[in-house]
C-alpha cells in the first residue's frame, strides 16, 4: 500500500458547489469544469438551436416532434454521470413532457457537442464514450474553427461516422435529414 487514500467519486453536490459562470460536470467520477463558451462556440450553439429548434420542435417548416434544448443536465447511469452537452435532443414520444428537476434522466437521442480548442478532447475521448454507453443514438460533432460538422451513428454500441460536411454548404444530416441544415449560418461571425 502506498499510504494514499483512494480519491472519493465526485458527486452531485460537488457540482453544485461549482463557482458560477462555470460549466461543471462529473465525467467518470471526477468533477470537470471550464468557463462558459467563447464567441465562435456560442454563436454555433446558438444558431443550431435555432435552425433545428423551429422545424423540430415547434413545426415549423418541419416535421416536429421533438424537444431540442441548450445546455441540458443529463444524469446518467443514476446520476453517477453527470454531462452537459451543447444540445440536447428527444423525441417528443420518449419524452412527451419537460422533467420537473433541474436535469434530465431520459436519455437524449441525440447529443450535439460544439468543439473549442480547451474542450475538443473531453468531448471526444471521454463524453463520446458516455453516450454511446448510454445510448444516445446519433451525435453531432461541430467545429466552428474548422467549419466541420461530423456525424455520428449508434451502432452496435460504437459510433458510427455518417457523415463530415465542411464549409459553407447546404446538408441533410440525421437525424434531422427531413430539412436541410445551411452550414453558412452555424459558422458565420458577422451580424
Amino acid at each position: 500500500m502506498d499510504g494514499k487514500r483512494p480519491r472519493q467519486r465526485a458527486t452531485y453536490e460537488d457540482l453544485l458547489k461549482a463557482p458560477e459562470g462555470l460549466v461543471a460536470e462529473v465525467i467518470h467520477g471526477t468533477l470537470v469544469t471550464h468557463p462558459r463558451p467563447a464567441p465562435r462556440h456560442a454563436q454555433g450553439e446558438s444558431a443550431l438551436q435555432t435552425l433545428l429548434g423551429g422545424p423540430f420542435q415547434y413545426g415549423v417548416g418541419g416535421p416536429g416532434g421533438w424537444w431540442i434544448l441548450v445546455e441540458p443536465e443529463l444524469h446518467l447511469f443514476g446520476g453517477s454521470e453527470i454531462l452537459v452537452p451543447d444540445l440536447g435532443g428527444w423525441r417528443s414520444e420518449r419524452m412527451p413532457a419537460l422533467p420537473e428537476t433541474a436535469f434530465f434522466e431520459t436519455v437524449p437521442d441525440w447529443i450535439c457537442e460544439v468543439l473549442s480548442p480547451s474542450t475538443a478532447a473531453v468531448d471526444r475521448a471521454d463524453k463520446l464514450p458516455i453516450y454511446a454507453a448510454a445510448g444516445v443514438r446519433h451525435a453531432w460533432l461541430a467545429d466552428p474553427l474548422l467549419q466541420t460538422l461530423e456525424v455520428l451513428r449508434l451502432e452496435d454500441a460504437a459510433w458510427r461516422l455518417v457523415a463530415t460536411y465542411k464549409g459553407d454548404r447546404k446538408v441533410r444530416a440525421e437525424p434531422f435529414d427531413a430539412i436541410e441544415l445551411d452550414l453558412a449560418l452555424v459558422w458565420k461571425v458577422k451580424a
